[in-house]
């Protein structure tokens, strides 16, 4: 079992970095529009604005959250965290969510309550329009970049930061449909555009929650991925199949776990060699995987029968040695190779050709003579498959 990760110091400061500055320059600009949003709102008489000004307000919140989040998630792992502190990063997301919920609610029954109440709405002034312009336009540029800056580190977090960003836009569009509306006279049409964008809210908090939650519970990468995965895997030389393969998310990277079969006569050198190469293509190919744990199999071991009890190797020589002090031969033997397969034992005996030079036999009579005296062990043993004699 081979497990090796793909993360080192420079590209995880380089990605704090980007993370930090990008979300800086959102958290600014969320601020002044939410700020101008309610203020504008309350003295142009706009339901809509005032609950757009809020939901700017809830993307600086969020800022704050991937700040705090992104600088725990980027620290090394360590002896508490063996795999990293990308969770950071989906606990935050699912904070994100669950307030974002809130949000949206308390924006709906107050745009609610208002249009029971008709006497409570006013109609817009033309400051409203002009400041959900604004916002249009400076919110798309936020989200463009942050998109940027999420695809080229493949950051969730970022990308999840980055639409909540265009909702902004999507949600300032509404509200000018909705002041536009209020002062042609359609006086509802302002609480409704407001019950709008509470409904976007909940739906971007529940998306946000819904996705987080699955990757805490380990939940699988899309079933392209694991394709891709699974087809990098099986192109690497030496590997037979694959009968286990497992991902998760831990924030913005993906782990593997991968059970694969090679050739049961291998060295564990070439089988080390062999796992070494899945890890590093997978890691190649499959951007977001940054730990890949490969698990070499000389079978399915899904087929091993739990109930049957091998001997390892000092006690089963033990036992060979005892069946096989009568042959002569096994005084000469300089190695044995042991193969667990079949829940059975393949035993492989390494003899030197000088014990073949015998006056009176063919060196093919020797061979088979020697070959049904361990054969004759090999039934003796119930653990044991067979016995192969090679000859050096």
């Amino acid at each position: 079992m081979h497990m090796k990760t793909n993360n080192s110091a420079e590209p995880r400061d380089e990605r704090l970095r980007e993370t930090t500055r990008i979300t800086l320059i959102g958290a600014v600009v969320d601020a002044l529009l939410g700020f101008f949003k309610i203020m504008i709102g309350y003295a142009a008489n706009s339901q809509a604005l005032i609950a757009d000004g809020i939901h700017s307000l809830s993307d600086l919140a969020t800022d704050a959250i991937v700040l705090y989040a992104s600088k725990h998630a980027h620290a090394e792992a360590d002896d508490d965290h063996p795999y990293g502190h990308g969770r950071f990063e989906t606990v935050a997301t699912v904070i994100l969510g669950v307030a974002l919920i809130g949000v949206a609610i308390g924006i709906g029954y107050d745009a609610v309550y208002r249009l029971l109440h008709s006497e409570l709405i006013s109609t817009p002034g033309a400051w409203a329009l002009g400041i959900a312009f604004i916002s249009v336009i400076s919110k798309e540029a936020i989200y463009r970049y942050t998109m940027v800056v999420a695809e080229k580190h493949n950051s969730n977090m970022l990308r999840a930061n980055a639409w909540h960003s265009r909702s902004d836009a999507i949600s300032s569009v509404i509200v000018i449909i909705g002041v536009a509306g209020s002062m042609l006279g359609i006086w509802y049409l302002d609480g409704i555009a407001a019950i709008a964008v509470a409904l976007m809210i909940a739906k971007i908090g529940w998306d946000l929650l819904s996705e987080s939650m699955q990757e805490l519970v380990d939940t699988s990468l899309d079933a392209d991925r694991v394709d891709a995965i699974k087809q990098t895997i099986l192109d690497v030389d030496g590997v037979d199949t694959l009968h286990v393969l497992r991902t998760r998310k831990m924030g913005s990277d993906a782990l593997v776990d991968v059970h694969i079969q090679v050739n049961p006569t291998l060295s564990v050198s070439e089988g080390h060699f062999i796992s070494e190469t899945v890890r590093s293509s997978v890691i190649e190919d499959i951007g977001e995987v940054t730990d890949v744990m490969v698990h070499i199999d000389p079978e399915d071991d899904e087929l091993i029968d739990e109930n049957i009890k091998l001997p390892l190797r000092h006690e089963l020589i033990n036992k060979l040695e005892s069946a096989w002090q009568d042959v002569e031969a096994s005084q000469e033997i300089i190695e044995i190779n042991l193969h667990y397969l079949n829940n059975k034992i393949a035993v492989e005996l390494v003899l030197p050709v000088l014990l073949l030079e015998h006056p009176n036999k063919t060196i093919l009579e020797q061979k088979q003579q020697i070959a049904l005296q361990f054969k004759l062990v090999a039934d003796s043993l119930d653990e044991v498959e067979s016995i192969k004699l090679l000859f050096q």
